[in-house]
């Protein structure tokens, strides 16, 4: 079934309308859909180089309203937010997320691992909806969405800009691992930040 979405999504990448699909599929990937959008972004920024920042801001807008939605099925919706964690093996981190956050610790680690959900290849809707059960506080999940879906999703488009066939071959056998590193890296990076300011306020 996923090989068969994946190659559908490769096929709306070429169509006239690629715009329009790609902000539907970015919007549902946020919530439920299971293809991430690079796998549009990159060959609609290789047919299309002049047009690549459009392609980004459209890929990252629709993926934050897509992740605010999945919000709000984890907000409104419990049962059905309950089976789509469950579909990805995450019910018991949420569990264990929201007797943390009663007792007045977690929202920095979850904040943490939402960002890491946004830019990394974990799947960012199961984090969206968690988001939603447990109530997390709403202005913020929009902001670290904001940074970590434009920041993965600038870096795609501009580097498929700049060397187009090549970052694709790159992406299929290194991109996970990459994206992971460098999104821990800027986490450690972030709470060290947040450490100096704490201590030296």
């Amino acid at each position: 079934m996923f090989q068969s979405l994946y190659k559908k999504c490769l096929n709306l990448a070429a169509h006239k309308s690629s715009n329009l699909y790609l902000s539907i599929v970015s919007f549902t990937e946020s919530s439920f859909f299971p293809i991430p959008p690079d796998v549009m972004i990159i060959p609609m920024v290789i047919a299309k180089k002049k047009e690549y920042f459009k392609i980004f801001l459209i890929a990252s807008i629709f993926s934050v309203l897509g992740g605010i939605f999945g919000y709000l099925i984890g907000y409104l919706f419990y049962d059905l937010a309950i089976n789509i964690i469950e579909f990805y093996g995450y019910e018991n981190k949420v569990e264990n997320l929201k007797t943390s956050l009663s007792q007045g610790s977690g929202f920095f680690a979850w904040m943490s691992i939402l960002f890491l959900a946004g830019f990394t290849p974990l799947p960012y809707k199961a984090f969206t909806i968690a988001s939603g059960i447990i109530a997390f506080n709403l202005p913020v999940f929009i902001v670290v969405s904001l940074i970590s879906r434009s920041l993965r999703f600038f870096i795609v488009a501009y580097l498929s800009y700049k060397f187009g066939e090549l970052f694709t071959e790159f992406m299929e056998k290194h991109g996970s691992k990459w994206f992971t590193i460098i999104g821990i890296f800027i986490v450690i990076l972030l709470g060290i930040t947040f450490l100096i300011f704490k201590f030296n306020a």
